[in-house]
């Protein structure tokens, strides 16, 4: 009998946890079964994941190439419900092109909600392809999970910070993909494309190599720094004082991928938002906050569902935190 010997399983972390105990007995159960479900109608997660690094630095291409050329094609969409102009590009355009359609020739039948409802007959004739390649995952290992494809939505926000975009405040601008298994952020790309950073998550399974370190309360924060929309601010400042106290620093930046990674990577303790908020500025960034022990909820505490038919607004505001020992 060897007492003192070492005991090396690991492999692969027993296979991410029997694939995060299969997916949490497949998200909760009940409905439907993917024993029971022909493969046809199956999608595979991991390649999922990598079809989803791959379209975001894709659309994340066009954006930049856009951003060379003296005209951006701006046009407005209309008003917000604060009164700002809300504008759409070429980028915006283009970017959801190569995402939409790079997807769908891979996956097929994929649920898909995004910020710019185009038409493929309204696409550029050109645009950037992409084939799935495991090296974006880098040295990460992913297990292979089938589950039925007509569980899992989609939601695209092809470029974030639109209004930043045309201002050439490029270091706010995103692109962010998600994918919803019955409603539950499962799945989350942020990419950056004009530093060519990628932040992803598939919740319980594995993180991208530049968030492993990132994991639930950091100990006590006695002086919180809260992050707010520079665009949709309101009285949210006030409010942030509210909750935090006076000592609270209050700091406003744009895009909502943007201010999620700021929390994610400690420049901030808390995102707060007070107005209503789309869903597709949100997913994405959701399943990477939950990868990593965080939580986001609107302010009256209650989860954000991302099915197909649940409305696209957040009417409720946002509350985006990794840490719950703030000293008020």
């Amino acid at each position: 009998m060897n007492l003192g010997g070492s005991i090396k399983i690991n492999k692969c972390a027993i296979l991410s946890l029997i694939a995060f105990i299969v997916l949490l007995i497949y998200i909760f159960s009940p409905s439907s079964n993917s024993i029971d479900v022909p493969k046809s109608q199956q999608i595979n997660l991991h390649k999922l994941v990598i079809g989803l690094i791959l379209a975001a630095k894709s659309g994340g291409k066009e954006i930049i190439n856009i951003s060379k050329l003296a005209d951006f094609d701006e046009r407005s969409k209309g008003k917000t419900k604060e009164g700002a102009n809300d504008p759409v590009t070429a980028a915006d355009v283009s970017s959801h092109c190569t995402i939409a359609n790079g997807l769908l020739r891979i996956f097929p039948s994929l649920e898909m909600v995004s910020e710019e409802d185009v038409k493929e007959k309204n696409c550029p004739e050109r645009h950037e392809t992409f084939d799935l390649d495991p090296s974006v995952l880098s040295s990460v290992k992913l297990p292979n999970v089938n589950i039925p494809i007509d569980d899992v939505t989609i939601w695209i926000d092809p470029l974030d910070a639109t209004k930043e975009f045309t201002e050439k405040l490029f270091h706010y601008v995103s692109v962010m993909i998600c994918v919803a298994v019955r409603g539950e952020p499962v799945i989350g790309v942020v990419h950056f494309p004009f530093s060519d950073t990628t932040f992803w998550a598939w919740s319980g399974i594995g993180v991208s190599e530049n968030l492993p370190n990132i994991k639930g309360d950091h100990g006590t924060v006695k002086s919180p720094i809260v992050i707010v929309s520079r665009s949709h601010s309101g009285d949210v400042q006030e409010l942030a004082k509210k909750m935090y106290g006076e000592r609270v620093k209050v700091i406003s930046a744009a895009g909502s991928g943007y201010k999620i990674i700021q929390v994610l990577t400690g420049n901030a303790t808390v995102y707060l938002h007070n107005t209503h908020i789309k869903k597709w500025d949100l997913c994405a960034g959701n399943a990477l906050v939950s990868a990593v022990g965080g939580r986001m909820t609107t302010l009256k505490s209650e989860s954000i569902s991302y099915g197909p038919e649940s409305a696209r607004l957040v009417e409720d505001g946002l509350l985006v935190e990794l840490n719950k020992n703030v000293i008020i």
